[in-house]
């Protein structure tokens, strides 16, 4: 039995000013280097054999906080990044709906079929992330690692643990910042154990991170 912690970084520059990031390589936000000592928290007694990270700044920050009381080397990974949006990268979202209307429609009714001019489709981020997800936890049988990674990148992948067609996507909520899920991989199964948990923020920034 494997067993796999998903985390979504904390929330960085693009996530509050409002800005599409994808792959672009923003770092963290003041309120997201404030949820990492919680989430350092988190994790203290977890007993983690391996820490991998999208390469991007915003998870590696986040995963140093969660490799706090571990010491482990944190392991990059291309395959873990967020998707890569093309001319959507660096964005404000309230400027997309007009500059891109009918990809502005997929990515909010029909986000199965998305995909930004010049970037990667949602079927090709849900391939990668699964694929490179399976991987780690192949290499990592009987273990416990942890995996810090992107909104849009850990939606894919858990339609992927779920067993869902990506036709369902739009079903599954996207992680929070810092929210962690627990997948298992036993035998041949995975299970969702839970999923987007952030119990480990205080009240006050639960409140915020819901609105």
């Amino acid at each position: 039995m494997t067993t796999v912690y998903l985390v979504r970084h904390a929330k960085s520059v693009g996530n509050t000013e409002r800005i599409f990031q994808g792959c672009s390589n923003l770092g963290l936000s003041v309120e997201g280097q404030a949820q990492l000592p919680q989430l350092a928290e988190r994790f203290r007694e977890v007993l983690l054999d391996a820490v991998y990270s999208s390469p991007l700044q915003r998870a590696v920050q986040t995963a140093q906080a969660v490799n706090q009381y571990h010491r482990l080397p944190i392991q990059t990974d291309k395959g873990l990044c967020e998707i890569f949006a093309g001319q959507w990268e660096m964005q404000r979202f309230s400027d997309l709906p007009v500059a891109f209307p009918a990809e502005w429609r997929l990515w909010t009714e029909d986000e199965s079929h998305f995909c930004a001019p010049g970037g990667e489709s949602i079927l090709q981020v849900h391939e990668r992330m699964s694929r490179t997800i399976d991987r780690i936890a192949a290499k990592n049988e009987g273990r416990t690692v942890a995996i810090v990674s992107h909104g849009c990148a850990l939606r894919c992948y858990l339609c992927h643990a779920l067993g869902l067609p990506i036709e369902k996507i739009g079903e599954i909520p996207l992680s929070k910042n810092t929210a962690v899920s627990r997948v298992i991989y036993n035998g041949g199964r995975i299970q969702v154990d839970y999923y987007d948990d952030l119990s480990h923020l205080e009240d006050r920034e639960k409140q915020e991170v819901s609105t």
